[in-house]
C-alpha cells in the first residue's frame, strides 16, 4: 500500500516498525562514506602497471623533447594526439592541464574575469555577472562561480537536458549572462544524456553577450554503465557549423579512468579561444607534468585501449548501481515514497525524497554511521528550493558496505516520509 494511502494508525505504525529497524542500524557503529563519487580500490588497482612504463628508460617525446625537463606548455605533441580523440576536438584546439579539469575551469573563469575573453571587456569590470546552472547539477561548478560572486540561475533539467526554451530566452535578453554549467553526457548526479537537439541547439545560441561561454564538462564521456552506451553529439562541430565555434569550452579528464590524484586534465576549444588562454597560461606555469603526460600515453598507446580499459571499470561498479536500483524498487516503490535516476553511465544516482525530506534524510544516515553528499549541494549555493534531492555515490564502498548503507537509506526515507504525512 503506498503511504498516501495508509490512515494514521496504518502510518504510525509503519513508522514504529521502521524505527526500530534505524535504532539496530544505529547500534551497529556504522561508519561508511558515500559522500563522493571516488573509485574504490579495485579501480584504482587498474591503472598501477602504468607507473612502471618508464622502466624502458624512454623519455624523449616525438618532437625530441626531453619529458623530465621544462618546456612544452601547452602538452606533448602525443598526449594533445591522444587526448584530442577523447573530447573530440583538433590537436591545435586542446591545452594540456595537470591533475584537475576542475582547475582548467577555474583558470577559464578567473581569466575572464581579469583579462576578458577575446578582448571583450573582463568581468571584474560588470557591477554583475550571471552564470546559468543546469539543476540538480555538480557542487563545485557552483563553487568556482559563487568563488567570484557571480548570480547563478537555476535551470530546470528535462529527459533530453537542460530547459533549452528558458536558456534561449534569458541568454537573448540579458548581456551580463555569461555563460551555463553543462555535463553533457550521464549528468551529474540525473545521469541525463544531453539529446541531439539539445546539443544543437547549444551549439546555435544567439547570447546577447558576446563573451558568453558554455562550460562543457564532458567528465564522463567514456564512462558508461552498459554495453550499448549512449553518445552526444560533437557540440564544437556543430558550432563550427552555425559560425559559432567560439562559444564552446570543452573540459575532460582521466581522473576517473587512472588515479583521481594524478590523472590528466584537458581543455579543449576553437583555436582562437584556446591560443588566447595559453598566451594567459604561460605567464603562472612554465608546463605541466609532461611525465605524467607520457606516461598515460605510454601506457594506453590509443584511445581505444582506453576505452577497452574503462570495460574493466563497469565490470567493478555495474554492479554497485545494480544494488542501488535494486534496493529503491524493492524497499519503496511499493510504498510510493520518490523517484530516482536509473543512470546509463556515469558516477551517480539522484534520489528525489519528498519535498522537505532530504535534509532530514542525510542528517539520520548521517547518525546512524552513513555519510552522505549533504541536502542542498547539487543546487546553486547549496539551497535546494524544494529540499528534495540527494546524490548517491554507489562506486566506493565495498559492496557488501552499500547493501548496508542502501537499507540504511531507504530506512530514513522510510521515517521521513511517514513523518511528513503525519504532520500534514
Amino acid at each position: 500500500m503506498y503511504l498516501s494511502e495508509m490512515s494514521k494508525d496504518e502510518l504510525i505504525s509503519f513508522r514504529e516498525e521502521n524505527v526500530k529497524l534505524y535504532d539496530d542500524f544505529r547500534a551497529q557503529g556504522l561508519c561508511l562514506n558515500m559522500a563522493r563519487g571516488n573509485p574504490c580500490k579495485e579501480q584504482l588497482e587498474l591503472s598501477v602497471d602504468m607507473l612502471r612504463v618508464f622502466d624502458d628508460g624512454e623519455f624523449l617525446s616525438k618532437d625530441g623533447s626531453d619529458v623530465r625537463n621544462y618546456g612544452l606548455l601547452d602538452g606533448i605533441t602525443e598526449a594533445k594526439k591522444f587526448f584530442s580523440d577523447m573530447i573530440g576536438v583538433g590537436e591545435d584546439e586542446i591545452i594540456i592541464f595537470g591533475n584537475s579539469s576542475l582547475n582548467a575551469m577555474f583558470f577559464a573563469v578567473q581569466t575572464a574575469f581579469n583579462k576578458g575573453v577575446l578582448g571583450s571587456k573582463p568581468w571584474s569590470e560588470y557591477e554583475k555577472v550571471k552564470f546559468l546552472c543546469p539543476v540538480p547539477g555538480y557542487d563545485w561548478h557552483f563553487k568556482v562561480t559563487e568563488y567570484f560572486g557571480v548570480e547563478m540561475i537555476n535551470i530546470p533539467m528535462t529527459a533530453d537536458g537542460p530547459d533549452m526554451d528558458m536558456i534561449e530566452k534569458l541568454v537573448a535578453e540579458d548581456e551580463t549572462i555569461k555563460g551555463i554549467w553543462c555535463v553533457p553526457q550521464y549528468s551529474n548526479p540525473d545521469g541525463i544524456v544531453y539529446s541531439d537537439e539539445t546539443v544543437k541547439r547549444f551549439a546555435a545560441l544567439k547570447p546577447k553577450a558576446e563573451d558568453f561561454r558554455i562550460f562543457w564538462d564532458n567528465a564522463y564521456c567514456i564512462h558508461h554503465l552498459t554495453d550499448s552506451p549512449k553518445y552526444i553529439l560533437n557540440i564544437l562541430e556543430e558550432a563550427k557549423r552555425c559560425g559559432n565555434e567560439n562559444i564552446v569550452y570543452i573540459f575532460g579528464s582521466t581522473s576517473k579512468i587512472t588515479f583521481p590524484g594524478a590523472g590528466v586534465a584537458v581543455m579543449g576549444g576553437s583555436k582562437e579561444n584556446i591560443d588566447s588562454l595559453r598566451k594567459y597560461l604561460g605567464i603562472s606555469i612554465i608546463s605541466y607534468d609532461k611525465m605524467n603526460q607520457f606516461r598515460h600515453v605510454k601506457y594506453f598507446g590509443t584511445f581505444e585501449n582506453m576505452l577497452k580499459h574503462m570495460d574493466k571499470h563497469r565490470d567493478i561498479i555495474a554492479p554497485k548501481f545494480k544494488v542501488v536500483s535494486d534496493t529503491l524498487a524493492a524497499e519503496l516503490a511499493p510504498y510510493g515514497i520518490g523517484d530516482w535516476s536509473d543512470p546509463k553511465g556515469g558516477y551517480f544516482v539522484s534520489f528525489n525524497a519528498p519535498e522537505g525530506c532530504a535534509k532530514k534524510i542525510v542528517k539520520m544516515c548521517a547518525e546512524a554511521g552513513v555519510t552522505l553528499t549533504g541536502a542542498g549541494a547539487t543546487f546553486p549555493y547549496g539551497i535546494d528550493p524544494e529540499d528534495k534531492n540527494i546524490r548517491l555515490a554507489p562506486t566506493y564502498p565495498p559492496i557488501e558496505d552499500l547493501k548496508k548503507a542502501m537499507s540504511l537509506f531507504t530506512i530514513c526515507v522510510k521515517i521521513a516520509a511517514a513523518d511528513k504525512l503525519l504532520e500534514a
